[in-house]
């Protein structure tokens, strides 16, 4: 057992190890710097399924890191969600094959209520119309699932959670995110408790 068990992590780490980095990753940041931090807009994160479970999570990193971010559900956007939108927003897609019918929907809705509003988008098909219409395209390198049955969200949800820790990463970077601009965001638990004591000692 320990033997398949290494395999399937040695599996999952050749997957992370080969997501293409290209300079789509420069575009998606200048973005998210863009339309967040200069135009004070927000970056709506959406996906259907485990996509979407990965896409919520990203958008309260983003949102605990300092660039404000929602996640926004492709289905009740249908239903009156999508008044969430306002002008300088940017979309953060995400969809492994890059047809799923409700992220399509929710581009065209999307555009229909803000003309031009602009999004990235994080798909292991590079060839499809979500994949080509994005400002910014962060492609998954398509990695095999682990699951046995080749089917269930395994590799590919690893590997669009380490595209999600690339931007936010990098985004603190650029916008010299703090361990003082932390602890005004996390006010209790564990890591308030370190980012507080941080900030102190860096004055």
């Amino acid at each position: 057992m320990i033997t398949n068990l290494t395999e399937i992590i040695e599996k999952e780490v050749k997957a992370i190890q080969n997501i293409p980095l290209t300079d789509a990753y420069d575009k998606a940041i200048e973005l998210i710097i863009e339309q967040v931090h200069s135009k004070r807009g927000t970056l709506i994160c959406s996906g259907m399924g485990k996509a979407g479970q990965i896409a919520s999570n990203l958008a309260t990193t983003f949102s605990s890191t300092g660039t404000p971010a929602y996640f926004l559900h492709p289905s009740e956007a249908q239903h009156g969600d999508l008044g969430i939108l306002r002008e300088n927003d940017l979309m953060l897609l995400i969809s492994n094959s890059g047809k799923t019918r409700e992220i399509i929907e929710l581009v065209t809705l999307a555009r229909n209520l803000i003309p031009g509003i602009q999004f990235i988008m994080i798909t292991g098909n590079g060839e499809s119309n979500l994949a080509k219409n994005a400002d910014a395209c962060l492609l998954t390198g398509s990695p095999s699932e682990v699951c046995p049955l080749g089917l269930t969200p395994t590799t590919s949800t690893t590997v669009m959670t380490v595209i999600g820790d690339l931007l936010v990463a990098e985004t603190m970077r650029r916008i010299n995110f703090s361990a003082y601009d932390y602890a005004k965001r996390h006010h209790g638990g564990y890591l308030g408790a370190v980012s507080r004591r941080r900030a102190e000692k860096s004055g």
